[in-house]
């Protein structure tokens, strides 16, 4: 495609407008790509269309999941950005699965706060050991008893694994890419990018509603986060996660100053964009990336809010969150009626 300046690629993308909303096939790789010039102004000029789409697709309620770590530390992977890896020094508290009553009592937590979506989270590369799994499948059972859709974050699966959680009530699989397929050698060493996009493909083909996306501000390019976006499109998520770097002091990233509130409020919209009917959930970093641009979050393009803390850091509080969501439902509303 011909380089076009910003505000044909805006007006380009209003044109377009109509048929995102029928087909949500979502915009092609080269327009996608000539999104990242955009500055200021034309941002905001985005919004309005992204949030049209969100709501076509997508409607107007804020979907909240909610996790807790399951399985603390120890993880024999060396992902530049995380806590939990063995091989970096960063004093994170490690701990053994734990109880499933203490699961139990965390998801009840959770079900008081209307979160619609519960995820039990272990570190390491899978879990392998059965006794483990039993385990799991019993916490499982107690998130469906809380009128929440039961999610897990394990590793790695294989096919006859993911038949049995799926079979013992897990709803929705959890197993990010982390970063586009270019740029992921710089990110991790120790396993392969294809074991991962198989993991989502086994959890596809099991039945499972998959949640699958990655960081932003590991350092990848525009491109590479349109890269990562496309492949997304390409395995059909059903839910694109987008996490948004929280250096850790003792990781190779620990420097790493990651990106403005105006690049993550763009990078939110290109998703939406490419991946218009998919549901687009913002999780990790957002406190420290968006600061007081938190509102524009739905704008821009996504539906849905990781609450309550992280794997390793502590998130907002609900009362902040519960206040949030109440001013943008009724903005939003204003909105539709305009």
């Amino acid at each position: 495609m011909p380089k076009k300046r910003n505000y044909e690629i805006v007006a380009l993308l209003t044109s377009r407008l109509p048929q995102l909303l029928k087909d949500g096939a979502g915009i092609d790789g080269d327009l996608a790509l000539s999104l990242g010039g955009l500055t200021g102004a034309e941002i905001f000029s985005l919004l309005p269309l992204t949030n049209q789409i969100r709501r076509h697709h997508c409607g107007q309620k804020i979907a909240l999941c909610a996790i807790t770590n399951a399985k603390s530390g120890r993880c024999p992977e060396d992902c530049a950005y995380c806590a939990q890896s063995i091989f970096y020094d960063t004093g994170v508290e490690t701990f053994p699965l734990i109880k499933v009553d203490k699961l139990a009592e965390q998801a009840r937590a959770a079900a008081a706060c209307g979160v619609a979506n519960f995820s039990v989270v272990t570190s390491g590369t899978a879990v392998d050991c059965e006794h483990e799994q039993t385990q799991i499948m019993a916490m499982l059972k107690e998130i469906g008893a809380q009128k929440m859709a039961p999610c897990a974050s394990l590793g790695f699966l294989d096919a006859a694994m993911a038949v049995r959680y799926r079979d013992a009530g897990l709803k929705h699989y959890h197993h990010n890419l982390e970063t586009a397929r270019s740029f992921f050698p710089q990110i991790c060493t120790t396993h392969d990018y294809e074991r991962a996009v198989a993991t989502v493909k086994i959890a596809k083909e099991a039945g499972l509603y998959v949640c699958s996306g990655g960081i932003m501000g590991l350092g990848e390019s525009w491109a590479q986060r349109v890269e990562l976006a496309l492949t997304l499109r390409e395995l059909q998520v059903d839910s694109i996660p987008l996490n948004f770097l929280q250096p850790v002091s003792g990781t190779p990233l620990a420097e790493q100053p990651g990106l403005t509130p105006f690049q993550a409020l763009l990078t939110i919209s290109m998703f939406r964009l490419v991946c218009p009917a998919c549901d687009i959930r913002i999780c990790g970093g957002r406190q420290r990336t968006f600061g007081d641009f938190q509102s524009f979050l739905f704008a821009a393009g996504a539906n849905g809010l990781m609450v309550g803390n992280y794997l390793t850091t502590s998130g907002r509080q609900w009362s902040d969150d519960s206040r949030l969501l109440d001013d943008w439902a009724v903005f939003d509303e204003g909105l539709a009626d305009a």
